[in-house]
């Protein structure tokens, strides 16, 4: 019965029908990354912005979380140490700065993590050495320069750990 209304029908709406046949070919085919017509997207359109987060409210953010208020507490006290067992720069007394050789003999009996630390603090503006990774022995002669007072560095750090906004998740049963 299909056919025959199909046969029966005009010739503007068997256009039509063609003409939204072509349609969704083309765009199945703008979709297609092996078509001749591929509308290539950026990666950052394929993927949803939660994509490699976890889930708002579970553990895994939790403990994600939790992390990152313990290594913010590791910077604190890793500046605190250098600040304590450093020497004052000419330019700014209330500014430390220490060699990594010392450091490194102070901090690995507290952390086996020190360099990481150093890395971590560098990158978010607290201190500051030169090169990109230091090693033992080879770099310790070193200096490693607080960039901000110890009222300044647990000011912004702190900052830090409450906006990531640690509550305890609802565990089910």
């Amino acid at each position: 019965m299909a056919d025959k209304d199909y046969k029966d029908s005009s010739l503007s709406s068997k256009v039509d029908k063609f003409n939204m046949k072509v349609s969704d070919q083309k765009k199945t085919q703008s979709e297609n990354p092996f078509s001749s017509s591929y509308a290539a997207k950026s990666p950052k359109d394929l993927k949803p912005e939660e994509y490699g987060r976890p889930k708002a409210g579970s553990l895994t953010e939790f403990r994600g979380k939790k992390a990152n208020v313990h290594v913010y507490k590791e910077m604190i006290e890793l500046c605190q140490i250098i600040h304590d067992e450093g020497s004052p720069t000419k330019e700014n007394p209330e500014l430390r700065f220490i060699p990594f050789g010392d450091i490194f003999n102070i901090y690995v009996n507290i952390s086996n993590k020190v360099v990481g630390l150093l890395l971590r603090a560098r990158k978010y503006g607290l201190l500051t050495f030169e090169g990109e990774c230091l090693f033992q022995k080879f770099h310790d002669h070193v200096p490693i320069y607080l960039l901000h007072t110890m009222a300044e560095i647990k000011d912004v750090l702190t900052g830090k750990q409450d906006e990531v906004g640690l509550k305890e998740p609802k565990v089910k049963s």
